[in-house]
């Protein structure tokens, strides 16, 4: 198998220093998204659910930001969901889909499990678990014949991560991973898309499987050889382990919605900036995108999930509020009339251009008629963030602390920075961010 030399061998030392700073970077976005998704009911419920259903054995994992203890299997399903419960955390194009939210809550529970304090091991596989997941995900979509969500690949990832802290034998490395392929949810993301719900991506469960999976294996649990790892038909996937880092291929996200509709929103933020516009003054609003992007048609969501797989009220949010974060996408905001406006009268049609370039590139442009009859169209735009042109590391922190403050106050969420940026101690880390919020959630 030939990942299993670098998923074992691989030291810290062995990272570029480009690659460690990026891995900090992804790090200290995956729990700023975690404090902020708190807050919301799926959070809550899984959080809940986890306690109740998951209890801790001789071996214990802490919910991010809860203070709860429960089975690493439970660990890892509750973070990954409540990372993924806020659609703002690191995505990778070719994947289209998430591989940070899966393998960091996985990776956190095996460390608290068994008792792993080194932050240099921490980090690297960390890296191990961003080269891994990326290729799965991309050889999933070589090899099957429906778009899956990510927890389908997630799960070879967090296995992967398990056999490394375990210490594995290659044959059981070998065992964990096709285990974590067989049972990785095969949810169709598409479906999700059209009828938003909680499942989302299923990148909880993705992480639950994953983990489950190193610990069976563990015991001498056989499974079925993974075919993204194995076939022939991805050897090339793998060949580049080590040489190519596919962590610097992540984007970031600047608001917590799907990232299809992003460019529509940077769309519309560009001319709002450039004519200033109010939204009052709005007659209707055009947005030409790709396939994908216009499958979230969701006009008048009932749920933050709705809201967040939706392109025309995000877009509507933005030009009438003139920002997009958590607040926008929930609670009251959802019934503020003049975002529904907008929004209902908002039209959606694709280009064949932009259907042609997903999903390397993801685009979209906007025209906006004003009452008085005038027309202002923006220039064909992708979202901030994307590996080609990344954000500064002052967005991201700035980014970290809007999402994160709101829940854990303006002196936690610097503590957690200067805990990542001069990561030696995973404990000190770690306390910071299993502690409940400064509120109940």
């Amino acid at each position: 198998m030939l990942l299993n030399d670098f998923l074992h061998d691989l030291k810290y030392a062995d990272l570029p220093e480009e690659v460690v700073r990026f891995a900090k970077r992804c790090l200290l976005d995956l729990i700023g998204v975690a404090a902020g998704g708190t807050a919301t009911d799926l959070s809550r419920m899984i959080r809940s659910h986890a306690y109740e259903q998951f209890s801790a054995g001789p071996k214990r994992a802490s919910m991010l930001f809860d203070g709860r203890t429960v089975s690493p299997v439970g660990a890892a399903m509750a973070n990954g969901m409540t990372i993924d419960s806020l659609d703002a955390h690191d995505g990778h194009k070719l994947t289209k889909g998430h591989v940070g939210c899966g393998i960091f809550p996985a990776l956190l529970a095996y460390s608290q499990a068994e008792g792993k304090i080194d932050a240099k091991e921490f980090l690297t596989a960390l890296v191990l678990g961003y080269e891994i997941g990326t290729r799965a995900g991309i050889a999933l979509h070589r090899t099957a014949c429906d778009y899956h969500t990510s927890g389908a690949w997630i799960a070879v990832a967090c296995a992967a991560l398990g056999a490394r802290t375990l210490q594995l034998d290659s044959a059981a490395t070998r065992e964990a991973i096709g285990i974590a392929e067989y049972h990785g949810p095969r949810s169709q993301m598409m479906r999700c898309i059209d009828h938003p719900t909680m499942v989302k991506d299923g990148s909880g469960w993705g992480a639950m499987a994953g983990v489950s999976a190193a610990y069976l294996a563990a015991r001498g649990f056989t499974g079925a050889p993974a075919v993204t790892v194995e076939s022939d038909a991805v050897r090339d996937i793998w060949e580049d382990l080590g040489k190519e880092w596919r962590i610097l291929e992540q984007y970031f996200k600047l608001y917590p919605v799907c990232r299809w509709a992003q460019p529509a929103v940077e769309a519309v933020a560009a001319l709002q900036r450039t004519h200033r516009i109010q939204a009052d003054d709005i007659d209707v609003v055009e947005i030409e995108t790709f396939h994908q992007a216009r499958r979230l048609h969701t006009t008048r969501p009932a749920t933050t999930e709705a809201a967040q797989y939706s392109l025309p009220f995000p877009t509507a949010a933005f030009l009438v509020h003139g920002r997009l974060g958590p607040s926008e996408i929930s609670g009251a905001a959802l019934h503020d009339p003049q975002v529904l406006r907008l929004a209902e009268s908002m039209t959606l049609s694709e280009s064949e251009a932009y259907n042609a370039a997903f999903p390397k590139r993801r685009f979209a442009h906007a025209a906006i008629r004003m009452k008085d009859g005038r027309k202002y169209v923006s220039q064909t735009t992708e979202a901030q963030g994307d590996p080609e042109a990344h954000v500064s590391d002052a967005v991201i922190r700035s980014k970290f602390r809007d999402t994160a403050g709101p829940v854990l106050g303006t002196a936690r969420c610097r503590s957690i920075e200067a805990a990542i940026e001069g990561l030696s101690d995973l404990s000190l880390l770690a306390e910071l961010i299993v502690a409940p919020p400064l509120a109940p959630q």
